[in-house]
């Protein structure tokens, strides 16, 4: 008889299969390692904000004769309230770590307030390549500003009308590794603001004729460089971090934001604000969904918006989700809430804004959105496809970093 060739493919012994429960052993083990190797991803993922350099904790301005002053030390709340906090955790008792609820939920605990304002406004003004619209923008800005606000030597007078704690407003204008002639044009302006009674007018985005300009207190303006780009977020958080006002805000460069409405967000953040002095004022577009300003953008443009506003609902924890418009430039915070917000930021790109309103929600820190003029601004730094896209991952990033503990607020 011939010998079979090859072999028999049907065993004539049944095969014997596993037991169920090694089956669920060995199903549990592939979901761990998955689970594993997907937190390990998610930590190399996550955004790790860089110190600060020498160099960018300085600042310069322009002197009352009109020359850039030397590089001068930046005041830095957070520096001192980091070191008395930890101070404060060294006197305490040990006491076993209470690990916090996933999604960072709670206050944050903090014994130690943040040092008092020096001026009642602090602007930060990010800014990278800006040279052709920052002059417009520091226009619409000075001449509100110097309106309402007065100078920083106005007294205890002028603050006591408002109720302040402090008089006058200060501009931080962060240039974000820029290439150009940002820092130039910044100085430039502040001294042609400062020499002059009557400084010329520059043409803004909401005023294409100005007619008059006013004179700015010398050091109302200062000029921060950043050695290296490191985006929107990591801009505006480090000039926040250096803010001396009552109340911060932060505006984009292009001056699409309609600075006029700042006194719409200060009286918002005041009517949420609670015992501590906590608030979160938001500058909203929402109400423009309709215009021919919005009506006119590309369909991708629009499809891409809805798209990302959609992420945001279903990301986002609750008050978060709530918020029709994170993206406008236009937000402002009261003093003791930058405590609870600005030393866990993670954020550098444009998703930070995101991060900024979880991180208020996270500390019960209430947020009221305030409709706010708003106009297209040519100059946009913006790709709609790819700035986008690169906005739904972040969101994703972040969203699992502080739901899985990777991002924590000890």
């Amino acid at each position: 008889m011939d010998k079979p060739y090859g072999f028999n493919s049907f065993p004539t012994e049944p095969v014997e299969m596993p037991p169920t429960w090694a089956l669920l052993v060995a199903l549990g083990f592939c979901f761990a390692a998955l689970g594993f190797w997907a937190y390990i991803g998610l930590n190399l993922a996550a955004p790790v904000p860089r110190a600060p350099r020498r160099s960018e904790k300085q600042y310069v301005t322009v002197l009352p004769d009109g020359q850039p002053s030397e590089r001068q030390e930046l005041p830095c709340w957070i520096d001192k309230w980091s070191a008395e906090k930890e101070v404060a955790k060294q006197k305490q008792k040990p006491k076993q770590k209470q690990r916090e609820p996933a999604g960072g939920a709670g206050v944050a605990p903090s014994d130690t307030a943040i040092e008092a304002a020096d001026v009642f406004l602090s602007v930060v003004v990010p800014a990278y390549n800006e040279e052709d619209r920052l002059s417009g923008m520091l226009e619409e800005a000075v001449d509100y500003l110097q309106a309402e606000y007065g100078g920083a030597h106005a007294g205890e007078q002028d603050a006591e009308k408002r109720g302040a704690t402090a008089a006058g407003w200060e501009i931080l204008v962060v240039s974000d590794g820029s290439t150009d002639a940002t820092v130039e044009k910044a100085l430039d302006f502040a001294r042609s603001h400062q020499l002059s009674q009557h400084p010329v007018p520059t043409p803004g985005p909401w005023t294409p004729n100005p007619t008059r300009s006013g004179h700015t207190p010398h050091g109302s303006i200062r000029v921060i460089s950043l050695e290296a780009n490191r985006g929107k977020g990591g801009a505006v958080t480090h000039g926040m971090r250096h803010a001396r006002g009552q109340y911060v805000v932060f505006a984009d460069a292009d001056g699409a934001s309609q600075f006029s409405d700042l006194g719409k967000l200060i009286s918002g953040c005041k009517s949420v604000e609670d015992k501590l002095g906590r608030g979160v004022a938001i500058g909203s577009r929402a109400h423009l969904v309709g215009s021919e300003a919005v009506v006119k953008r590309s369909k991708l443009r629009n499809f891409l918006m809805h798209s990302f506003h959609l992420l945001l609902r279903l990301m986002t924890p609750a008050a978060t989700s709530r918020i029709a418009d994170t993206q406008c430039g236009f937000k402002l915070f009261s003093r003791p809430a930058l405590p609870y917000i600005i030393p866990y930021m993670h954020s550098e790109g444009w998703i930070f804004d995101v991060e900024m309103l979880m991180l208020a929600e996270f500390a019960d820190i209430r947020m009221v959105e305030v409709a706010i003029g708003w106009k297209e601004v040519v100059g946009s730094k913006l790709n709609v496809v790819w700035d986008s896209l690169g906005m739904a991952w972040g969101l994703a990033v972040l969203r699992a970093a502080w739901a899985l503990g990777v991002y924590t607020r000890d």
